[in-house]
């Protein structure tokens, strides 16, 4: 049997990390198994869609980089792949369970319906649609059909008796049929499907064999196995995947951080490092790998492997696991996807000049260490591309020294910029190490004082290597700006 799973989101808001893991799950369980990932995109609430959440959907799969084999963009097989544009399909397999006594016409209105919700929250009693159309007879449906009654389609859940199904992860699940939602609706008076129906039809005709979701949808399995016992089918293999929380043990949301695919591409995390990270949501490979390429996670995943406990996102161990990417980043990729963090401060036209692209080829080596995000990079660089004032005295003062020594200092190493660029970086720190020697003080006691002038910060990039890609002229600019400060009375 060859694999075939789908991912199918449904474009009313935009894609975050839970969804990506379901997706990411499916695709790698796709790969490892030499099958095939579709995009199906569920599409039928046309309240709540949203086209910058179907544009999102794209936008995220290609950031992230990893794609489907069949889906709205990829044709295939088994399309259409979005489900507004198969609703005559759904309205034949409506019919099709009327015909077979497995669905009815429900006539009740929107109003009784809301009575009966009142009624039952006054007595305390379960939610749930009480039946009442479920054995009109066919004289009495003739006759509300002529009052111009529209009607929705509703499935008869059995009244008694249980409901077996099977998932990879959990085993066997046995459900009285009394507990399933009763009699839900399949098809709406519009004419549109609601979840069930369209899902259970389209992983059918797609041929779907393996259902990798989120476990908050396991409670509507049994009503699917019906369904596909109703219209004479096999089911799908389900698996369901444990759920994403937050560190206080509550479903992952917007309250614990970002959520959402685009907010982390925002903010400067690398996708390999997203992925990667993802991956480890549920899922190991043994007790001590952490790091995997995506083609890694192709060849080594399997649903062995899942855990059937809930996962922990944990945002430092993210930001742990992106740092390290960032270290092990080609360079050159590197300045390209800090140019946009440089270009949002107005540092670096939309169309970088060949100098401008020449120094944030320069200042990758600065800050590549020292990243976390790459939105980091503006508040570590700020100082190489904007005038930075003479710092108060007192930020530039070491605690044993005083205004007057302290001036001293960057008087002497204003001297050492005569014939910095003409030497190496180890003969500058050996010059500045016996600078310090002469004037009798520590060398961190001479490099804060000329860091914190350089930088109007007391934490910057490594000073020498700044110096240079700041440039000697700038630098002893800022030196003479400083010492008039200190030495002001």
């Amino acid at each position: 049997m060859k694999v075939r799973v789908r991912y199918a989101p449904s474009p009313t808001g935009f894609q975050h990390i839970g969804g990506v893991r379901t997706a990411l799950f499916n695709y790698l369980f796709a790969r490892a198994r030499g099958g095939e990932f579709i995009l199906r995109i569920e599409d039928t609430d046309r309240e709540r869609y949203r086209q910058e959440a179907m544009e999102d959907i794209y936008k995220s799969f290609d950031w992230l980089g990893f794609h489907w084999d069949e889906g709205p963009d990829i044709d295939g097989p088994a399309g259409p792949y979005v489900q507004s544009e198969r609703i005559a399909l759904y309205q034949e397999h409506a019919r099709r369970l009327v015909e077979s006594g497995s669905a009815y016409p429900c006539y009740c209105s929107r109003e009784r319906l809301e009575e009966l919700k009142a009624e039952q929250r006054r007595l305390g009693g379960a939610f749930g649609y009480d039946r009442r159309c479920r054995e009109l007879s066919p004289s009495r449906r003739r006759k509300l059909e002529k009052q111009g009654l529209s009607a929705v389609i509703r499935f008869k859940v059995p009244l008694e008796g249980t409901t077996v199904t099977s998932d990879e992860l959990l085993g066997s699940i046995e459900t009285a049929n009394t507990e399933i939602n009763p009699d839900p609706v399949l098809l709406k008076s519009d004419g549109f499907p609601t979840y069930h129906l369209a899902n259970v039809v389209d992983d059918h005709l797609m041929g779907i064999t393996h259902i990798m979701r989120a476990q908050e949808w396991l409670p509507s399995m049994p009503l699917h196995v019906l369904l596909y016992g109703a219209f004479g089918w096999q089911p799908p293999r389900y698996c369901h995947l444990p759920m994403v929380m937050g560190s206080d043990g509550q479903k992952l949301s917007k309250r614990h951080g970002a959520t959402r695919v685009v907010e982390f591409k925002e903010k400067g995390y690398l996708p390999e490092a997203v992925l990667n990270y993802v991956a480890l949501l549920g899922w190991s490979f043994d007790d001590s790998r952490e790091f995997f390429t995506l083609k890694d996670l192709q060849e080594l995943f399997s649903l062995d492997r899942l855990n059937k406990a809930p996962a922990v996102f944990d945002y430092k161990k993210l930001d742990w696991f992106n740092g390290m990417y960032i270290r092990k980043a080609d360079p050159q990729r590197l300045g390209q996807l800090l140019t946009p963090y440089l270009q949002g401060q107005g540092w670096i036209g939309q169309k970088p000049s060949p100098e401008e692209r020449k120094k944030v080829e320069a200042l990758v080596p600065l800050v590549q260490e020292r990243l976390t995000v790459l939105s980091d990079a503006p508040a570590l660089v700020g100082f190489l591309f904007q005038d930075v004032p003479a710092p108060p005295a007192e930020q530039m003062i070491p605690k044993r020294l005083d205004r007057q020594r302290t001036a001293e200092i960057l008087r002497r190493v204003r001297s050492l910029m005569e014939d910095f660029d003409s030497v190496g970086e180890e003969e500058n720190e050996q010059r500045f190490r016996r600078a310090a020697e002469d004037l009798g003080v520590k060398l961190g006691d001479l490099l804060m004082p000329v860091r914190v002038a350089l930088t109007g910060s007391r934490v910057s990039p490594p000073l020498f290597e700044s110096i240079r890609v700041l440039g000697v002229g700038k630098t002893r600019q800022r030196l003479e700006n400083a010492i008039r400060r200190l030495e002001e009375s």
